[in-house]
């Protein structure tokens, strides 16, 4: 499996049959669409039509099987919900044998009944850039410790590219903030379910891909 990030909280997950879209909504945040024909798109909370046909969308909870990749969705509530509301959903994702949840901008305090449902989990996808808009690095550190991932790998930062419509954090003051020191920094993730045998959680920071630099356009 490769995962690549784009900025936001988009990220796009390859196997040999696929390619798994998260929160592409990066045409309003000032860039393009990386979504083509046949990608399965999944949103974490409210969002436009894809720009481009594709072969599912997934934008709520339920179980879903596609493409050899298991796909389970949990309603949750969002940072800016209510006590009561619950208007995102995260996902589980299983590609190759790798357990992969995707928070999107939900509050970062998780049921018991929550926390049962995800189960455990190698590599968790998070957002930090706080101010309001998403979870900042303390409510991302919280949950951290909570989920216990083999990986963390942090999205929707500053990104000079991006025109957030609240600003968020730089990755610089996240990562002062969080405590922990990054293992590497890397431009593509591929990693196989054996890469995970490793005793403590690590941090990986997978750098945003310029869209005009994006070999796979």
């Amino acid at each position: 499996m490769e995962l690549r990030f784009y900025g936001a909280n988009c990220l796009v997950f390859i196997t040999r049959q696929t390619r798994v879209v998260v929160d592409d909504n990066l045409n309003e945040l000032g860039s393009k669409t990386v979504l083509k024909a046949d990608d399965i798109a999944v949103y974490t909370n409210q969002h436009s039509l894809p720009l481009k046909p594709v072969k599912l969308v997934i934008d709520g909870p339920g179980e879903y099987e596609v493409s050899g990749v298991s796909i389970q969705g949990v309603g949750a509530r969002s940072f800016i919900d209510e006590p009561n509301q619950k208007n995102a959903t995260l996902y589980k994702l299983l590609i190759d044998d790798i357990r992969i949840l995707i928070t999107g901008h939900i509050f970062p305090e998780l049921s018991d009944n929550e926390l049962e449902s995800i189960g455990a989990v190698d590599i968790l996808c998070i957002p930090v850039g706080g101010n309001g808009y998403t979870m900042d690095s303390i409510g991302a550190l919280g949950l951290i410790k909570k989920i216990e991932p083999k990986l963390i790998i942090p999205t929707h930062y500053a990104y000079k590219s991006l025109h957030y419509p609240v600003p968020q954090q730089s990755l610089e003051d996240v990562l002062k903030n969080i405590g922990m020191e990054p293992k590497e920094t890397i431009q593509k993730l591929k990693i196989k379910p054996n890469d995970l045998l490793i005793d403590n959680t690590q941090l990986i920071i997978v750098e945003p891909i310029s869209l005009s630099n994006d070999q796979d356009k």
